[in-house]
């Protein structure tokens, strides 16, 4: 209603100023129900969007782990069991 009388015309009734001040009402209303359907729907397609990035990710994660190890501590453990061999084998 505020904003109906604050752009009130001269010689505009009463009756005219109630009827803007239900427009601007309703227009709101209606703004608020199209943000609200706006936002739901941005937060359905962030979540579909999430969880398909989620299985992805964690799909290609899974296949590039690649486990390697270093060959020194094999080498070391090889060449301390031939020379454990070797030291049992002639003494």
């Amino acid at each position: 209603m505020k904003l109906a009388k604050g752009n009130q015309r001269p010689g505009q009734t009463k009756e005219q100023t109630r009827l803007i001040a239900q427009g601007i009402q309703k227009g709101i209303e209606q703004y608020k129900k199209q943000h609200k359907a706006k936002s739901r729907e941005l937060d359905k397609r962030l979540k579909t969007s999430l969880s398909k990035t989620d299985s992805a990710n964690e799909t290609d994660i899974r296949e590039q782990v690649v486990i390697r190890q270093h060959w020194l501590p094999w080498v070391l453990l090889t060449l301390s069991w031939l020379c454990a061999g070797v030291y049992f084998y002639f003494n």
